[in-house]
């Protein structure tokens, strides 16, 4: 009886956050795009270098696909421009603790580019159907959202680093397969215990 009760009350307060986020006003949206974009900086610190790749492991998808799932698609995307956009200004919170324009030349900035994109797709996918929100269609379209940071993120690095495209996905996408597969089951069990399945308003 107890677990059922708290079970009711999770979900009523699940579905009440989500609520109150699209009545927010303007301001109060942008602010916790910011929390999202500082959530991304922080997960930037979470980097494990590949010895044979210019591109290291980081925490930063894991907070990506949430920020699409909770934000949906116009702030889970502002979210990701706001981490992306600090970042150039000078804020040295992109991975290794470097910021400003010169990340533009680096390796990783078609990663960061994929990140606005990717937050951008699920938000889109999630603000549009309620079904989108169940396991069943979030593992494929998570999938299909780190394989847009990859067609971004690899290309730029071929550029870049001069090398060939083929090489580039040798460097910065075949490594990082299975750990962002761990990542998506991760934000796929994250995202099924925060978003509501129940309709609410379109921000």
């Amino acid at each position: 009886m107890f677990v059922s009760i708290s079970k009711e009350r999770f979900l009523d307060a699940r579905h009440r956050f989500y609520e109150w986020r699209y009545e927010l006003d303007f301001a109060r949206k942008t602010v916790l795009a910011l929390w999202f974009a500082c959530l991304t900086g922080l997960a930037a610190f979470v980097r494990v270098p590949v010895p044979f790749s210019p591109v290291p492991f980081t925490g930063q998808v894991f907070v990506v696909l949430l920020s699409g799932m909770v934000l949906g698609h116009l702030w889970g995307g502002l979210a990701q421009a706001l981490y992306l956009g600090i970042g150039l200004a000078g804020v040295p919170w992109f991975t290794g603790g470097v910021g400003g324009i010169s990340v533009v030349y680096g390796p990783t900035i078609g990663y960061l580019i994929g990140f606005v994109v990717a937050a951008l797709f699920i938000g889109w996918l999630v603000d549009r159907k309620v079904e989108y929100r169940s396991v069943k269609f979030q593992i494929p379209i998570m999938l299909a959202a780190i394989l847009i940071i990859y067609a971004f993120g690899v290309p730029i690095l071929a550029l870049n680093a001069g090398v060939s495209l083929w090489t580039a996905v040798l460097l910065g996408a075949v490594p990082f397969v299975l750990v962002d597969i761990l990542k998506l089951v991760l934000a796929v069990f994250t995202g099924n215990v925060l978003m509501t399945k129940q309709p609410f308003g379109q921000s």
